[in-house]
């Protein structure tokens, strides 16, 4: 191999290392939230599984757990998939209390209630 398609090669590998381990990260970020934070996780291990033998490892043993996750939940009780829902609902809240946008939603109307405002980011 020359110097040149090593540079190349190992740069490829580099540079999904990079995209994908980002892509999974920010799919991990959001995976508390409603959307498509797993289906983001699975992209970015399917970009590192182009390289990488752990990441393909990885994603079948995850798509794995997802799936017997979901039928877990769909075998429980409606009062404990109404707890699941509620609890993300309260992740939800949660974040966009941190990041003040209630605060922001109070100072526009002028409604003066404090406990709308983050105690991180306020002001």
């Amino acid at each position: 191999m020359s110097k040149r398609q090593y540079i190349l090669r190992h740069g490829k590998r580099v540079g999904t290392a990079i995209v994908g381990g980002l892509i999974v990260l920010i799919g991990l970020i959001l995976v508390p939230y409603p959307g498509p934070g797993w289906l983001i996780v699975f992209a970015g291990l399917a970009i590192l599984a182009t390289e990488f033998v752990f990441a393909a490892k990885a994603l079948e043993w995850l798509k794995e757990k997802y799936e017997t996750w979901k039928l877990w939940v769909k075998r429980q009780p409606k009062i404990l998939q109404i707890l699941i829902l509620g609890s993300t609902g309260l992740v939800v809240l949660a974040t966009v209390w941190i990041l003040n946008t209630f605060g922001l939603i109070d100072n526009f109307f002028n409604l003066n209630q404090e406990w709308l405002h983050s105690p991180i980011l306020s002001k």
